[in-house]
């Protein structure tokens, strides 16, 4: 089997526990380690993961590969949190951080740039929508303006939540 395939089988058997355990799989990576494979499952819920989360997770998907035996080396089982400054990729990602900061690279340019900083307003199946402040003048002459932009997904290199 393959890492593709193993990634995929475990997918699998994690859904099967996200939903048990009330919480959502967002990403799952497998990488070779000191002693075998590195096998981290990223987990999150409205409102935040707790260590009990990741704790009750671990158990169960740990059970599962157990009975199932898909990995045949040795491996390290790692479930956490994605954290706050998390990779944002998909629609998903993008709706879920609704309202928040979020800083965007792009592959080419966009209205000139390849670097924004502005709010999720919202997000299709291929597309996140910005919006982005900018500040121009000094003083009592200071004028703020607001701009809507839409950035294809396909068209992004790097974009996290923004907290500066």
């Amino acid at each position: 089997m393959n890492i593709k395939e193993l990634k995929d089988k475990i997918k699998e058997y994690a859904e099967q526990v996200s939903e048990q355990e009330g919480v959502e799989v967002l990403d799952i990576e497998i990488h070779p380690g000191g002693k075998g494979l590195i096998l981290r499952i990223f987990i999150d819920r409205e409102g935040g993961v707790t260590i009990k989360d990741c704790e009750n997770f671990s158990r169960a998907i740990e059970a599962i590969l157990d009975i199932e035996d898909p990995i045949k080396s040795s491996y390290t089982l790692e479930v956490s949190s994605p954290g706050i400054d998390r990779p944002l990729k998909e629609k998903k990602d993008f709706l879920r951080n609704l309202g928040r900061n979020v800083k965007i690279t792009t592959k080419e340019k966009i209205a000139e740039r390849t670097f924004f900083i502005g709010k999720i307003i919202d997000a299709g199946d291929d597309w996140v929508r910005i919006e982005i402040k900018e500040t121009k003048g000094k003083g009592s002459k200071k004028e703020e303006k607001s701009e809507l932009l839409f950035i294809p997904l396909n068209k992004i290199l790097k974009a996290q939540v923004y907290l500066g």
